[in-house]
């Protein structure tokens, strides 16, 4: 245990190499021997960004390696002494095997929304009967709800993030970093929650390496659900509920208010992408639920920008933002939740603009 404890960079470099390994591994002979797995029907096709057929592979490797994630924490539980008795860490497992399952399904048979929709809310009540759910209200029941609304919500926004090619991935490597070097700072990295974030990080590079653009492969519900639910997890335990492990400052006071602050900071691209996209549709008269090239993604190339540079920028957007909210957490100056506050804002505005603004032929 000493040696682990000081030796967590190093131990935490081994567990990424590996899971990056294995999941180029995983991925590579999926893609060799599985080419239509997740390939929908044409009428399905066309929603998506890329008009190129590739198979719905991704979200295989995600949950293997979340898998061999969790069994490494078992195997080295004498050093670590988790509690894998604990109600939390079952709950943790069972609804990231629903999401999972939901997906793979959805991917092989389109399956019908309602499904989807009920198995997202299961996924919800697992964890709030298992512990893990948003308090910062004085109220259960409004804490309870917005729990609920936060997990299918998020669920659904990364699916509905998942149109270009790499964004998804990107966006989550950020929120996954931000979780690893928040807990190394706090010296709480030796626990499963950032464990396995370090070895879906290393899944989600490996992953990177065949869902840059060009793509040779998606990761389709099968990865966007399973990403979904433990980045809500995260969310809950890290952004919402950040009052619970800060020191007792000024603004600590409203745990409310510092929960949104960190939320929208760390989760500002996805948050952003899906409010703007459901506006923008029921501007239109037309259904939020069903998929388009109307994201803000797509938005910026129209204006001229590349799928690649897209995804750059992206990349930098969700860096800094998890950046300013760390040190909201880490510095407790006020200059930072100002920064947050109007970092998410400009975030939010430039984006949705750009997609009301119509580029001049």
């Amino acid at each position: 245990m000493e040696f682990i404890q000081k030796n967590i960079p190093l131990f935490f470099m081994l567990i990424i190499g590996g899971t990056f390994i294995f999941s180029v591994l995983v991925n590579g002979i999926l893609l060799k021997f599985a080419q239509t797995l997740g390939i929908r029907q044409n009428i399905h096709r066309q929603i998506r960004w890329n008009p190129s057929v590739r198979p719905s592979l991704g979200g295989i490797s995600f949950y293997l390696t979340f898998l061999l994630t969790f069994i490494f924490l078992f195997m080295i539980n004498n050093v670590l002494k988790l509690d894998f008795s604990s109600i939390r860490l079952i709950g943790i497992l069972i609804v990231c095997s629903l999401a999972f399952m939901m997906g793979l399904a959805d991917d092989a048979y389109n399956t019908q929304p309602l499904l989807k929709l009920i198995t997202q809310l299961v996924c919800g009540l697992v964890l709030i009967f298992t512990g893990t759910s948003i308090d910062i209200f004085e109220n259960e029941f409004i804490n309870y709800g917005l729990t609920i609304l936060w997990v299918v919500g998020f669920m659904n926004s990364i699916n509905m993030l998942d149109n270009m090619d790499a964004i998804t991935t990107i966006v989550s490597i950020a929120i996954l970093t931000f979780v690893i070097v928040l807990n190394i700072s706090l010296k709480t990295a030796l626990s499963p929650l950032p464990i396995l974030s370090i070895g879906i990080l290393g899944a989600l590079t490996g992953f990177l390496v065949f869902n840059w653009h060009p793509a040779k492969m998606f990761m389709g519900d099968t990865g966007s659900q399973f990403l979904g639910v433990f980045l809500a997890i995260l969310g809950i335990k890290y952004c919402w509920n950040v009052a619970s492990f800060m020191d007792n400052n000024w603004y600590c006071i409203n745990p409310v208010f510092i929960g949104f602050v960190a939320i929208i900071g760390v989760f500002i691209l996805p948050i952003t992408d899906t409010v703007t996209v459901t506006i923008n549709r029921i501007r239109r008269g037309s259904s939020p639920f069903v998929g388009g090239k109307d994201h803000t993604t797509h938005h910026l190339f129209f204006k001229g920008i590349t799928e690649k540079r897209i995804a750059i920028l992206y990349a930098l957007i969700g860096a800094f933002g998890a950046f300013v909210v760390l040190e909201i957490i880490l510095n407790y100056q006020a200059i930072w939740i100002w920064l947050s506050i109007i970092f998410s804002a400009l975030t939010f505005v430039s984006l949705y603009l750009n997609t009301i603004i119509q580029k001049r032929k």
